[in-house]
Parts: structure tokens; sequence; C-alpha cells
């Protein structure tokens, strides 16, 4: 067997067979000579050749205190080695000893009576140069001062990766007395690790002799048994001299500070990496349901797995929104967003529909108060307090909710609602930095939310304005198949001033009217009823459409400085005839069959409202079968088309004289419309029948 083969002691038994050295004897030089009763040398050791420079053979049978003390302290060495002999009491000194060469070397002694087996007796000195002695003392008592001292934790485990010593720091940053961790494994002391791992690594630097610098371990120890630490733990092999593997040396430094200043620093930078997303994503529109749909989908999966946006009722209604503490909520779902389909989803109200939560629900509590309401870690008796109802929250707990949050939504000092939001799959508990990143988000996305409450109740406002100034359906006429169309525009301050009329007048007679006016909101809506109504009476008079014009002129220009087009046409189905006049406004478009669909040739004239300018009356054929199509200009007008080529389209699609009206209406509007245009749209189309 070699000498790294050499067999390992078990339990208290030595072991046996050759074992490599230590190493640490022959760094001391350490040399062994043996004197009779008579302090001849009797046994030299080669260390003892080494130290003093006298062979073996100039050495033995010579009296010690000759050959290697100087005269001056032969007196009191033989006093020294006679008291040795006589008590057998032990000598341990420094002495100036003669080496060969002349000179002189301090040598650190233990001298100590021996006796053989028939009872002679013997002095045994042992020997070192104390240069070498006092290095070595030194280099253990900084080591060990160093190693009691040092903030950081020292550990050396054996072979079995079982602790052998242990220093104060590490003992306080295990929370175990250093005599507790000698003789048991990592596992044994800290459970709560990583065990397998760390065993792992340590068997690595064992086996390859390779250390193992700066490797972070997160977990908790019997010190702080609630709260992760994080440690930076380094291993190195210890080997003697010879090479031989004695084990594993480990430092461990508490990295805690700096790992959760990361941990909050990575934090920040999320929150912020959400709250510009949310930015960006919140608010492209102001439609209500889509803007709180924004809202769920910024804060899903980031956030929570569950994400729901409610609004108070009243809220919604425009109704003031304060709740007493004995008020249930009564409140509308407007969005709802989840990484899955699950449980918790189907706890959940869903979109559009209104529900009543109890004063005692967390949601009611967070929508009366202004404040957030925070359950990190839900108990079965909270689940009836977060859901709505019994079923729901039976639901909630088999779904797995774990934590809850809801945070108002605050715009302009009042609350509209909450983003409620629910983690089921996500082990982490909702904490202070997810409260903040839900109130940052739900500060933002309320005014947003709230523009666009305010937008839909002004459109909705304008539009039942607008509708209630438009006749509903075109009445039933001489000679005339009438359909028509209004479109309202995308936005609320677009909203207003496109209008069409069917007019019924005597001995047959239609007036056909679509008008235009300039600008947009209420006022324009309010504009374009009294032009109506204007025109209604003064069709009545039978009027020639050129005169009428003038009159409605006159009429615009006293409504606060208003402008709009006009056309204006009178059907006779016993002339087959049509007289039209224009005012500033787009030609309309005759379909003939067997003919190409045209522009009538028409005087411009000016809009109503510039005043100081004629209109002419033209009249055009109009025979059964004949179509007229009267528009405005938000039919047709685009921001990246001429409006001639969009004319010329328009006229490519009134291809089928027979094609029934209301399709037709429809085809133009479905294909016209462009999506860029906000402006709002009216359109009327008659056709010319027989008479009975």
């Amino acid at each position: 067997m070699s000498a790294a083969e050499a067999p390992v002691a078990e339990g208290d038994e030595p072991a046996r067979g050759p074992v490599r050295p230590s190493g640490l004897l022959d760094v001391l030089g350490v040399a062994s000579v043996v004197l009779d009763a008579e302090g001849r040398i009797v046994l030299w050791s080669p260390q003892a050749e080494e130290l003093f420079g006298y062979s073996a053979r100039e050495a033995l049978g010579q009296f010690a205190a000759r050959l290697m003390v100087h005269e001056e302290h032969v007196h009191l060495v033989g006093k020294l080695f006679a008291d040795v002999m006589r008590t057998g009491q032990s000598w341990a000194g420094a002495f100036p000893v003669r080496v060969k060469d002349g000179g002189t070397r301090l040598v650190e002694f233990r001298n100590m009576r021996l006796l053989d087996d028939r009872g002679d007796v013997y002095a045994l000195g042992l020997a070192a140069d104390r240069s070498t002695v006092r290095r070595l003392e030194q280099d253990v008592a900084l080591s060990e001062r160093m190693v009691k001292q040092s903030p950081i934790g020292f550990a050396v485990l054996d072979m079995d990766l079982r602790y052998v010593s242990v220093n104060p720091a590490l003992a306080k940053i295990n929370g175990v007395p250093a005599e507790e961790h000698v003789g048991r494994t990592i596992g044994d002391v800290l459970p709560l690790l990583d065990v397998d791992a760390l065993e792992a690594a340590v068997r690595r630097v064992m086996e390859t002799g390779v250390p193992l610098v700066d490797q972070s371990t997160i977990g908790r120890t019997p010190a702080d048994p609630d709260q992760d630490h994080a440690w930076s733990v380094s291993f190195y092999r210890l080997e003697d001299a010879g090479g031989t593997v004695l084990g594993v040396a480990c430092s461990v430094v508490d990295v805690t500070e700096q790992y959760r200043g990361r941990i909050e620093t990575e934090s920040a930078r999320r929150r912020l990496a959400v709250i510009a997303d949310a930015s960006a994503r919140i608010g492209t529109t102001l439609e209500l349901e889509r803007t709180a749909f924004e809202l769920a989908e910024v804060a899903v999966p980031e956030l929570a797995d569950v994400a729901a946006v409610d609004l108070l009722d009243a809220v919604v209604e425009g109704r003031p929104s304060t709740l007493g503490p004995s008020e249930p909520a009564v409140i509308r779902a407007l969005a709802l967003r989840a990484e899955q389909e699950s449980d918790a989803v189907r706890a959940a109200d869903t979109p559009g529909q209104i529900a009543r939560y109890a004063p005692d629900r967390l949601v009611t509590q967070c929508v009366r108060t202004g404040e957030a309401v925070l359950v990190q870690q839900v108990k079965d008796e909270d689940l009836p307090r977060i859901a709505r109802s019994a079923e729901a929250a039976v639901l909630l707990g088999r779904a797995g909710l774990h934590s809850y949050l809801a945070v108002p939504l605050i715009a302009r000092g009042e609350v509209l609602g909450a983003l409620d939001l629910k983690r089921t799959r996500n082990p982490a508990p909702f904490g202070e930095d997810d409260v903040l990143l839900a109130r940052e988000l739900a500060a933002r996305a309320a005014v947003q939310i709230d523009n666009a409450r305010w937008y839909q109740n002004a459109r909705n406002t304008a539009l039942t304005l607008q509708r209630s100034l438009l006749p509903s359906h075109p009445p039933v006429t001489t000679g005339l198949e009438v359909a028509s169309r209004y479109q309202p525009a995308g936005a609320t301050s677009e909203v207003g001033g496109d209008w069409f009329d069917v007019i019924p007048l005597e001995g047959g007679r239609t007036a056909l009217v679509v008008g235009d006016v300039m600008g947009s909101g209420i006022s324009a809506a309010a504009t374009m009823g009294r032009l109506r109504t204007a025109t209604t009476t003064l069709a009545s008079l039978g009027l020639d459409p050129a005169v009428l014009l003038e009159h409605l002129d006159k009429t615009t220009s006293a409504l606060d400085h208003s402008i709009a087009t006009c056309v204006y046409a009178v059907h006779d189905p016993h002339l087959r005839q049509c007289r039209i006049a224009n005012a500033g406004h787009l030609p309309p478009a005759r379909v003939r069959p067997g003919r190409p669909p045209e522009l009538l040739d028409l005087p411009t004239g000016v809009p109503l409202g510039v005043g100081g300018v004629e209109f002419s009356t033209v009249t055009v054929d109009f025979e059964p079968g004949d179509e007229l199509v009267f528009y405005t200009d938000g039919l047709v007008e685009t921001r990246c088309h001429s409006l001639d080529e969009r004319l010329d389209f328009m006229l490519s699609l009134l291809d089928d004289p027979a094609r029934p009206l209301e399709e037709v209406c429809d085809l133009l509007l479905r294909t016209l419309h462009h999506p860029d245009n906000h402006d709002d749209v009216a359109l009327l189309i008659a056709r010319a029948q027989e008479l009975p």
C-alpha cells in the first residue's frame, strides 16, 4: 500500500500501517538527543546532525555539555541536567548552543527523564531552532486570532464533511454554538439550506483541489428562521506538506444587505418598467371598457395572476359615488384578465355585469375608504369577505387564492372603483412593493378611465341630441323609395353637424335635404337642429330651391356666425323631374339604368352663412328607376387620397341600379368611410317609382 493509500483510523482506534507524516515536525526540524546518566550522548538523530552540524560519529560517546555548551554555561547546564535526572520533572526553555562551525544558535529545548526496562535512567532532549519555533508560534497565534476575531465565518470540515472547528462569527451566523457544530454535518446543523447542493460543491473541491470562490447561497438558519439571508461561501481543500488531503476549509460572508439591496433595485427597476409599459398601453383610446382592459392587461402576469377592474355603477352613470358605512357597493365589472382559465376567473364578475357587494366585503371597504386593502396570507375565513357570494368563495378556495390586494381608482379626488388583484399560481404573497406598484398603476389609469368616462357621457349626450334632431325613418312619399344612414363621428368633439331630411310637400312632391354644419360638438348639433327646423318650415311654403337657400342663408348668418353646406332638391313625380339648388355642398350622384353613374353638374354656390351671393336652381330629369345619392363629406374624404379619386371610387360602387337601397347604403358606408376620417356621415338615397 502506498502512502497515499494509508489506512484511516475508525472510531477511537489508531490507524495501522504506514501513515504519511503531517509535515509539521518536518517544518520544525525537531532533533532528538539521548544522554546517559553521566551526560554522554548515546543517541543522535539525523535532525540533530542538521541542527547542530555534528555527525553521529562525531557526537556519540561525547559529553554533551563539552561538545555543545560554551564554558561559561557548563555549570548551569550541569545543574539543570542533574535536576531533571534526580526529580524526573521536565524542563523547557531556550538555550544558546555551540554548533560545529563555532557559532552559536539559540535552540528551544524540551528535556525529560527516561527509564528503560532495566531501570536505567537516561535524558531525552528534543530541540528545534528557536527562530523557527517562534515563527510558527506567531503564525499560529496570528491565524487563531484572525479566525476568532474575524467577522467572516470560518469552518473546517473533515473528510466525512463533518465540522472539525468553527469560529465565533460562523456560530453567530448559523445561530448554533460552536461546540454544537463539531462532529455534525451541514445538514445536521442547517437543515433549512439546500444541503445537497452545498455538499456536492464541497465534494468537488475535495476531489479536484480547485477552490470554489464566492458561491452564492440563499436560505434560512436558526439565527433568523423567518427571513431569507444571503451568503457568499468559499471552499478550499486542506492538504498537509506531503499532499495528504485533510478536509475542506470554508469561509462564509453574510451579504444579506447587498442581496436585499439588489432585490430592492431589481424591484424598483421592475416597477419602473411596468409603469413605463402602463404609460404606453393604458389610455390608447377614449373607450371606457378598452381603457379598463388595458389596465388589467398590464397587471397580469407582472403583478397578479388574476386582475379585475371594477367601477362604481353610480360613477359610470355620472352620479356621486360616496358610500356610507352601512351601504353596499353597487359595482359594474369593466375588465377581467387572467393568465389562464381557472376557478378564480369563474368566481369573478363578468365584464358588463352589475354586482352588489355587501358593506363587509373588502372591495367595498376599499372604495368606501379610498385606501388599499391587503391580505398577504389569505385564510379560509378571509374568502367570504373577498368573494361576492358563498359560491364564489368556494371557487376562490378551490383555485388556491393565497394573497389578495385591492387598490382604489381615484381621479380628481373622487373614488371611481377598484383594481382587484389575486395570486393563485405565483407563490409569493403581495408585499409593500406590490402595493406601491399597484397604487401607481391605479393612479395613472384612473385619470385615463375618468377621461374615458366623461368622454363617453359627453358623447352619449351629443349623440342623443343629434339623433333626436334627425328623422328616425324617412316618411313614405309619393313616387319615391328612400333609404338613409347616419354614422356618428369617432370622438365626442366631432359629433354634431351632419343632417338629412325627407319632407312631403303638396301635390305629391317631396323635398330631399342633406347638410353639414361646419364645426363640431353640441353647438354644431344644436345649429343643425335649428337649420333643419327652418328648412322644414320654409319647404312647406313651396319655395323654389334657390329661394329657400337664400332664406336659410339669412337664418344661418344670424346663428353666431355659423356656416353650413346644404343641397336642397324637390322631386315632382308627375313631371319626372328634380329641381336642385346647392350651397357649397358636394354634388349628388345620379344613377340611371343603362348609363354610367354620374355626379350632377350643379353650380356649387357658397355655404350658408356667407351671405351676399345668389343661389341657382337646376332642373334634372328623374325617371322611374333613377336614383339620387346625397351624402356629406365624411363619407368620401380621407387624408391620403384626393377628393376626385374618392368620388370616382364612389361612382364605381353605384354600378347596379337594381340593388336594394338598404344594401347600397351599407355598401357605401362599409367601403368608403375610412377609419382615419373621424367626421360624421349623413347619407340619403332616393329612387323614383312609377305612379299608380
